[in-house]
């Protein structure tokens, strides 16, 4: 049998390689699947609802350095998200004596938190300003006068208040009944646990179930 022309070898093989090139596009944008890509929390409620919002909270820890490394990929994200689609950050208040938790919050009420948030993971994991784990109140106070609060003396009794006590038990509260495994983790609108395998996946299921959640307003 004579061999093919060389124009139709050549347009064959352009098409195979069209394809292969495709696929991968394509399982990427399969539907996310139940116990691999997501998990679903029983009668879950988002951690602050807001009527008309779909809530993408971040489980996150200033001394996790994959939090660290995935910050860059949410910036990117936020930039882009939709109107409807509100993002919070959410400390894993791992216990009582987690202080980094703790001065999140003080942060937030101060509102802060938008300028320190960036600046922690730094000082954690760039500077070494502060350690991964075992920061006291004070240094942690210290730090987030040169955020722009007022006074370490105040911050520092904020961070040990009762009111600080209130919102770390219920971030801990939020954390055990959504299934929380480590950080970072991604829930949306409280119903879904994102499970992706890398990094580089959390955010393309979000946005997935971000579409979900759209379809059955």
């Amino acid at each position: 049998m004579p061999s093919p022309p060389r124009a139709w070898r050549h347009l064959f093989a352009i098409a195979v390689l069209a394809a292969s090139a495709w696929l991968p596009a394509t399982a990427q944008t399969a539907a996310p699947v139940e116990g691999l890509d997501y998990a679903l929390i029983p009668d879950g409620q988002p951690w602050q609802p807001l009527d008309g919002k779909i809530e993408v909270v971040e489980i996150f820890s200033y001394g996790c350095v994959h939090c660290f490394h995935f910050q860059k990929q949410v910036d990117a994200w936020r930039a882009k998200a939709p109107r409807d689609v509100r993002f919070t950050y959410l400390p894993a208040a791992f216990s009582a004596g987690d202080n980094f938790a703790r001065g999140f919050f003080v942060a937030q009420a101060q509102r802060i938190d938008a300028r320190s948030h960036h600046a922690v993971f730094s000082a954690v994991h760039e500077t070494s300003v502060l350690p991964r784990s075992g920061a006291s109140i004070d240094a942690i106070a210290a730090f987030y006068v040169t955020q722009g609060a007022r006074s370490q003396a105040r911050f520092a009794a904020a961070m040990a208040s009762p009111a600080t006590d209130e919102k770390l038990n219920a971030a801990r509260a939020f954390a055990v009944r959504s299934g929380l495994e480590g950080t970072p983790t991604l829930i949306i609108n409280g119903r879904y646990r994102v499970m992706g395998r890398r990094l580089e996946d959390l955010l393309v299921i979000a946005d997935q179930l971000i579409a979900r959640e759209r379809a059955q307003r």
